[in-house]
């Protein structure tokens, strides 16, 4: 596992914004294995190695900043995300 500090516009770390990479965790009764975004103290977002996305049903639009670093992470805007929420294609579950 190796946390890494999202990376700014300008290319500075940010705080408090991180990657953490070769998380394993437990979705929908399966091994999940891929990369966690997080804020602060809160996961945000898992991108599992087979390209599956799950957001946190409660904190995956929690604030501007989160925001703005979640739509880094999962490299698109808000509204596609909501669209992939809508349809489907992303799954909101409890990542906390």
């Amino acid at each position: 596992m190796k946390v890494s500090n999202m990376v700014s516009s300008n290319g500075n770390s940010v705080a408090n914004q991180f990657v953490v990479s070769a998380v394993t965790t437990i979705l929908n009764g399966r091994h999940e294995t891929g990369n966690m975004f997080q804020s602060y103290d809160s996961n945000i977002a898992f991108k599992t190695y087979d390209r599956k996305i799950y957001l946190d049903e409660n904190y995956w639009d929690y604030s501007t900043t989160t925001g703005k670093y979640r739509n880094q992470f999962l490299g698109e805007g808000i509204a596609d995300t909501r669209k992939k929420i809508k349809s489907g294609i992303y799954k909101l579950v409890n990542l906390n």
